[in-house]
């Protein structure tokens, strides 16, 4: 088992900054596909970013490419959402996901991820 807790997240105004993070305990994250995904009021929870095992391969969602950056530290068991120029569409909550190994499931699906964080909200004021 997993446990994923979400950090980092507030308000901002239309151009700030913001760093994710998302700490792991109960084993390692090393072995682990990780991802972002949102959920802003009523609409569907959605791909934001994912990241390797290796950290060695990482995507976007097309709205968030060349804003947003995914890292890890899988020695601190940690994995960041580093957030840039953010949008009143930005506003969800974001959340922390694990997949049970390296390569199960599909990336930029719900479904690819296995162990997922309570959520951390971001408000972008326009």
């Amino acid at each position: 088992q997993v446990q994923l807790v979400e950090s980092g997240g507030g308000l901002v105004q239309a151009g700030g900054s913001l760093r994710l993070s998302c700490a792991a305990s109960g084993r390692t994250i090393s072995s682990t596909r990780m991802g972002w995904f949102r959920q802003a009021p009523g609409k569907e929870r959605e791909f934001v970013a994912y990241i390797s095992w290796s950290g060695g391969i990482s995507d976007y969602a097309d709205s968030v490419k060349g804003r947003f950056t995914i890292s890890r530290d899988n020695a601190k068991n940690t994995v960041w959402l580093q957030m840039n120029s953010l949008k009143p569409e930005d506003t969800a909550v974001y959340y922390c996901a694990a997949s049970r190994d390296r390569y199960s499931g599909n990336s930029y699906l719900r479904s690819g991820y296995d162990y997922w964080g309570q959520g951390t909200q971001v408000t972008v004021s326009s």
